[in-house]
């Protein structure tokens, strides 16, 4: 059974930087992709970064702040979000994919004070 386990999410300071982090395990295939979401209260889960054979992409409201990166022998995620935002704070939910089969992580909370 595959299981994605998040850590590193927290609070921090408008401006400040977090690295959240997602471990895979249960397979030995590699995810055909990996990402991570967001939800924020009243808000719907959207797409932050995610990270397929093709690059990274990133939502355009994270883009040049925040950074995936993937570690295919390890089957871990990590995103680098830095010049954090009050409008950041939402549940960050690590995603992979594996022949057409989403997985989800638990969630991390991430809350950016101003």
């Amino acid at each position: 059974q595959v299981q994605l386990v998040e850590s590193g999410g927290g609070l921090v300071q408008a401006g400040g930087s977090l690295r959240l982090s997602c471990a895979a395990s249960g397979t030995v295939f590699s995810f055909s992709a990996m990402g991570w979401h967001r939800q924020a209260p009243g808000k719907e889960r959207e797409l932050v970064a995610i990270t397929r054979d093709g690059g990274p992409e990133y939502a355009d409201s994270v883009k040049g702040r925040f950074t995936i990166s993937r570690d295919n022998a390890k089957n871990t995620v990590h995103l680098q979000m830095n010049n954090l935002k009050p409008e950041d704070t939402a549940v960050y939910y690590c995603n992979a994919v594996l022949f057409l089969s989403d997985f989800w992580g638990q969630g991390t909370q991430v809350t950016v004070s101003s």
